[in-house]
């Protein structure tokens, strides 16, 4: 089961293409790297960038 963090992947593609480094900060186990190697890249093959550029 998948848990659709919508808020926090909101936050990251709104900060999309600005050029600035993003940093995502939290407890120990709470999804951060889930939420950036799976939901983000996930995002970003269905927004249409190739595999080898996320």
């Amino acid at each position: 089961m998948i848990i659709q963090r919508k808020k926090y992947l909101d936050m990251l593609i709104s900060g999309e293409g600005n050029n600035l480094v993003k940093i995502v900060t939290g407890v120990r186990r709470c999804g951060k790297s889930f939420l950036l190697f799976k939901l983000f890249r996930n995002y970003l093959t269905e927004k249409g960038v190739v595999e080898q550029q996320s």
